[in-house]
């Protein structure tokens, strides 16, 4: 009687894939690494085009008034709330091994999600401080550190699978350092960005390891949503920074 592989997949793109792409051959890590870099670059150009919309469609009264809402009381909470569990279903969706549709639905969902979560500072950088230089700046350094951690990665080969555990326990502190923050009042500051910054930084080698080593061949939508929303948030926290330094002025 045959062992039956648990790690067999069938993949979408062709062929089988057996495990993770690690062990897989060539070609097909080869294509399973440029398919998942091919739909992270396609997310973040999604979500610029949307953003983009929001700021030139949008009514300016319209905008000020949604970002005032989002951001005033308990709004930000609610945001956060209603961003986890859509990030949760996007998710899910990704990584259920599902139809090609549902996962693609999946990334898109949370593209749709990461686009509403960076409006404020967006509207607030470019429209409030009047210097819409500032996203482009931070979009070049999350872009700078994205290609150098990922080529350490890539060279060294590390497989730091068990950093997960950790990066998870951190961020749950950090969530709740935020929402303790808008219950009390009180500013998170520089720093937390920073540590933000670092943990966003941990979860692009985190993902960047499990591309490599442990992520089926025909997972290559669940991968780029990965790291698509570690990207998104070293972009957040490196754009807080440099709004902090720029009112400083």
């Amino acid at each position: 009687m045959s062992q039956v592989n648990p790690y067999a997949t069938n993949d979408p793109m062709g062929g089988s894939a057996f495990g993770p792409a690690a062990f897989a051959e060539e070609s097909a890590r080869t294509a399973f690494i440029r398919r998942t870099y091919s739909h992270l670059t396609g997310a973040v150009f999604a979500l610029m085009a949307i953003e983009f919309v929001l700021f030139t469609v949008v009514p300016r009264e319209t905008m000020t008034g949604l970002v005032r809402t989002m951001m005033s009381g308990y709004g930000w909470l609610i945001v956060l709330g209603a961003f986890m569990g859509v990030s949760w279903v996007a998710r899910s969706w990704a990584t259920s091994g599902g139809s090609m549709a549902k996962q693609y639905a999946g990334l898109g969902l949370y593209v749709i999600a990461e686009a509403v979560i960076l409006l404020p500072a967006l509207y607030v950088a470019i429209v409030a401080m009047k210097q819409p230089n500032i996203p482009i700046l931070a979009a070049i350094i999350t872009s700078v550190c994205f290609a150098g951690l990922t080529a350490f990665v890539f060279m060294t080969r590390v497989d730091l699978a068990s950093w997960g555990t950790y990066l998870f326990m951190a961020g749950l502190v950090a969530m709740g350092v935020v929402v303790a923050g808008v219950l009390f009042g009180f500013s998170l500051g520089l720093f937390f960005s920073a540590a933000m910054v670092a943990l966003a930084c941990g979860y692009i080698l985190y993902d960047t390891s499990n591309v490599l080593h442990h992520y089926n061949t025909s997972q290559h939508v669940a991968a780029s949503l990965a790291l698509f929303a570690s990207v998104a948030l070293l972009f957040y926290y490196v754009l807080r920074i440099l709004m902090a330094f720029s009112s400083d002025d």
